[in-house]
């Protein structure tokens, strides 16, 4: 069998792709970063995605089985909208179908809906609509806050309770989370793709936690005793701006606090990841927050993966 897994030299990408090789698969990748370091040995063939030249992108799409999607982006930024990843995203779509891929495994978000006023949930839900009118069988699986290796969210969190003297909480902190491990979605999405159905199904850890625990466990680990600062919104997200200057990225935007601060990523559905976020954070105690994650340096560029 034959996948192709978009951002497969990213993070989600990268975990599903591993496991991939490990069952002997051939894996394809589309990515922006075609040309960047390959952590695959030269295992993985990698083309760009070619959202302007259909034809090219359909040719990468020969000869495949599944399609593993992770392609959107995190924020708008240097000219790229949800709007262009949303049509992209249906190009990407048109393009498998013309090449007779067989399913396509897509990675969404808890409570996406056409309907939100956060325009992240909104453009993944058009993703998912998309899908659902390509014509092909399709596994649609949504995540809440993804942790693990490779993670920037916790990596950057954990970063700056090593360097400043006190961390904020925005708000209560009362708000729930229930954060689930990358390995676990990468094994459910490989899972999906055998299941000869349609399915849509939320990506949860066996965890919930409060903001306000979640950042307990965090700081029990990489800096004991930290003070936790109830801050207002609009101060913490004001203090983020000016930390993101200092190292030229955008740490945290509005949109994200309010999805967090509404608890988008919370879920009704069972568990079904097994992978404990209180044990990992205990395993990566002496590397979490070391260094300084960019989303920028990292993912971002005219079209981006999550």
């Amino acid at each position: 069998m034959t996948s192709v897994v978009t951002g497969a030299f990213g993070y989600i990408g990268k975990s599903i792709a591993r496991k991939l090789l490990e069952t002997g698969e051939d894996v394809r990748t589309v990515t922006t970063h075609w040309r960047r370091a390959d952590p695959f040995n030269s295992a993985v063939s990698a083309f760009p995605y070619d959202f302007d030249h259909p034809a090219l992108l359909t040719d990468h799409l020969r000869g495949v089985t599944t399609l593993y999607n992770t392609y959107w982006i995190r924020f708008e930024q240097r000219g790229m909208t949800f709007a262009q990843a949303v049509r992209n995203t249906s190009i990407l779509f048109e393009c498998a179908r013309s090449a007779g891929v067989e399913k396509i495994v897509h990675i969404s978000v808890t409570r996406a809906s056409e309907g939100s006023s956060l325009a992240y949930y909104a453009g993944k839900a058009r993703q998912e609509s998309a899908l659902k009118d390509s014509g092909i069988a399709y596994a649609i699986l949504r995540p809440t806050l993804v942790f693990g290796d490779g993670d920037i969210l916790v990596n950057n969190i954990a970063w700056l309770m090593r360097r400043f003297p006190v961390f904020p909480i925005f708000g209560s902190g009362a708000y729930r989370l229930q954060p689930v491990f990358v390995e676990d979605l990468a094994a459910l999405a490989i899972r999906a793709s055998r299941d000869p159905t349609s399915t849509t199904t939320d990506v949860i850890g066996p965890e919930e936690f409060t903001f306000k625990g979640f950042l307990e466990v965090i700081s029990t680990q990489v800096r004991p005793g930290i003070p936790l600062i109830r801050f207002p919104p609009w101060a913490g997200i004001a203090t983020g701006q000016l930390i993101g200057m200092a190292v030229r990225d955008v740490i945290l935007t509005a949109d994200e606090l309010r999805g967090l601060m509404d608890e988008m990523l919370t879920s009704e559905q069972a568990p079904n990841g097994s992978k404990r976020f209180s044990e990992w954070v205990v395993q990566r105690r002496e590397t979490l927050g070391r260094r300084y994650a960019s989303e920028l340096a990292r993912h971002f560029s005219p079209a981006g993966s999550i």
